[in-house]
């Protein structure tokens, strides 16, 4: 979706409508996601007048489609686009707005809106979505002019894509969409005090950076989702090769490194892996690069890498020194400032710190009771992630137990296969992302590992992988319960069940009863997920033997169409290690 101006367009008469949808096409969308309504009519008409150029997906929820859109914009890097009605058609979206806004996701979303006359006069369906996303967008515009629609949708591209990306709104009066003008399609963009790339990092910098590593004898890489978003996954993977620095990522950096790399700690924070938690304790110089300092990395941040001396790199210097103060913060992009170190870093002298990593990996392994005769969630993952390994495979996520134990036992050596709810953790996100990470990898296999609590949340969007031909697959891990709530009930609570069963009331598991066994099974489960994906047309089964899991993950894997495995699992296994939430490595526990 390139933002360089292209050759003038022959200016002619076109409705507001025909003027949006054509500008969409002539920003390289390809595919949009999209659920009509009354203000939003004249949009849905001109999509069809376009239909050899965009393809317009129908989801069955806003959200689903808000989340498809970032699927798609996750898996390539482009511009994710979704667009709805207004009043309740656009609220819908504002979850999701949110989600990309955290995780930094390049989105345009399109809201109808009540006529430009009625504005403000609570006529039927509208809101004022402008106000309602000012928090949680990049940039936001209630088009009131027609002849302004070009240059903003121009913009929109612009702002979404450039410096740190995020969501941005575009609300459209109906009158607006109605409305006929003889217009310039490709007009100046008016962005004034909008500087998002910042000037190269200078080479003093480079050179200060490249001195702090040779110096330091315990250093390690802290690399985030800013690496994958500024496509400079290779760029560390030759810095890591070149240092022999160890390197952890977040969450969002995974893929970044793959696991077999030598020097690879996989991710920290609260669920992350003992041994990256403890290197970055004991490090005495942390690299970050396109991280914000989260605090599900820090805990409790004046604990975190506390003897260390931090170098941070953001293209957002909004970042630098906001949770954690640098001793050398630096406003850059990623990329160049790791090509620019490649030329000139040394090795430093830490073949005792490298021995030590070594250790802690050997001894604080992500591990699970391989003996246990049913299937736990882990196996099951792990057992997925052996099978695909030579597959062209992209997983989703929802959020819970599941969305950790995938990134712990999943190994993914690819940028852009992850695909997770970090920020903000919304349930419901595994489902829709993957229809939209399968529309703009049609030949690839999608894979959603799930639970059963965040997949009932946009549950409808089996029928849009049924009905507009996305094979995406779901290996639902069923527990019955809300697993990672349940865990911290079982830490933290005593045990008492709050709310956290999803069967009918009157199941003992509902009543707070709970034994300790770790792997008990709700024996009642509800409802029945193989019915409902067959009744929306996808194949289906369930299964609950060990020695059933390979087949029938094959089975799941071959079939022609979207796909639910429904594997039950005990629901009292928990996700460690586990820093409690404010606290430190050393309160981390194991067992």
């Amino acid at each position: 979706m390139s933002t360089a101006k292209a050759a003038p367009t022959k200016s002619k008469v076109m409705t507001g409508a025909d003027i949006l949808v054509k500008s969409l096409v002539d920003h390289g969308v390809e595919v949009l996601f999209a659920y009509p309504g009354g203000c939003s009519m004249p949009l849905h008409q001109a999509l069809t007048r376009f239909g050899d150029s965009i393809r317009t997906i129908l989801p069955r929820h806003e959200q689903g489609g808000a989340f498809a859109a970032q699927g798609y914009a996750r898996s390539t890097g482009k511009v994710g686009v979704v667009m709805a009605t207004s009043g309740p058609g656009a609220t819908n979206l504002v979850t999701a707005i949110a989600d990309a806004k955290l995780d930094s996701i390049p989105m345009l979303c399109i809201t109808g809106q009540v006529p430009t006359g009625a504005i403000g006069s609570d006529a039927f369906q509208e809101t004022p979505m402008v106000e309602i996303c000012r928090g949680i967008t990049k940039h936001h515009y209630l088009v009131t002019d027609l002849a302004d629609l070009p240059r903003i949708v121009k913009e929109a591209f612009y702002i979404a894509t450039s410096g740190r990306p995020g969501p941005v709104l575009i609300d459209m009066p109906k009158d607006i969409q109605l409305g006929t003008s003889e217009i310039d399609m490709d007009p100046e963009m008016d962005l004034p005090g909008y500087d998002p790339t910042p000037t190269p990092v200078p080479s003093e910098t480079i050179r200060q950076i490249a001195a702090a590593i040779k110096l330091a004898r315990r250093p390690m890489i802290y690399a985030g989702g800013g690496v994958i978003i500024g496509s400079a996954s290779e760029e560390l993977r030759e810095f890591v090769k070149k240092t022999g620095i160890p390197v952890t990522t977040t969450v969002m950096g995974i893929g970044t490194v793959p696991p077999e790399q030598e020097h690879s700690m996989s991710w920290l924070g609260m669920h992350g892996a003992a041994y990256a938690n403890y290197a970055v304790r004991d490090c005495d110089l942390l690299i970050a690069l396109g991280v914000r300092f989260d605090d599900r990395v820090t805990g409790k941040v004046e604990a975190f890498a506390k003897d260390a001396k931090i170098i941070h790199v953001d293209i957002d210097g909004s970042e630098l020194n906001k949770n954690k103060q640098a001793h050398i913060p630096v406003r850059g992009d990623v990329k160049q400032v790791l090509t620019e170190l490649n030329k000139v870093v040394q090795k430093p002298e830490i073949a005792a710190w490298q021995k030590h990593c070594d250790e802690l990996k050997a001894k604080y392994p992500f591990k699970y009771d391989e003996n246990f005769d049913g299937i736990l969630q882990q196996h099951a993952i792990k057992t997925l992630s052996d099978i695909t390994a030579e597959m062209d495979t992209y997983i989703t996520v929802g959020v819970g137990q599941h969305q950790m134990w995938a990134a712990q036992f999943y190994q993914f050596r690819r940028p852009r296969t992850w695909h997770s709810s970090s920020g903000l953790g919304t349930m419901g996100f595994g489902l829709p992302a993957a229809m939209g990470v399968q529309a703009a990898h049609p030949n690839s296999l999608v894979v959603d590992i799930d639970g059963d609590g965040s997949f009932q949340m946009n549950i409808q969007e089996l029928a849009t992988c049924f009905c507009e031909e996305l094979p995406v697959k779901v290996l639902l891990l069923n527990n019955q319960h809300l697993g990672m709530v349940v865990q911290w009930e079982d830490r933290f609570m005593d045990r008492n069940r709050a709310h956290t069963y999803l069967g009918p009331i009157h199941h003992d598991e509902a009543a707070g009863n709970s034994s300790a066994d770790r792997f008990s099974y709700a024996e009642e489960r509800y409802p029945d997920f193989v019915k409902i994906a067959q009744g929306y047309g996808c194949g289906a089964a369930t299964i609950r033997k060990k020695a059933d899991l390979e087949g029938a993950l094959r089975e799941m894997i071959e079939h022609k169409g979207p796909y639910l495995l429904d594997v039950q699992v005990p629901y009292q296994e928990h996700v460690l290690p586990m820093i409690p939430g404010g606290q430190t490595v050393d309160d981390m526990i194991l067992e």
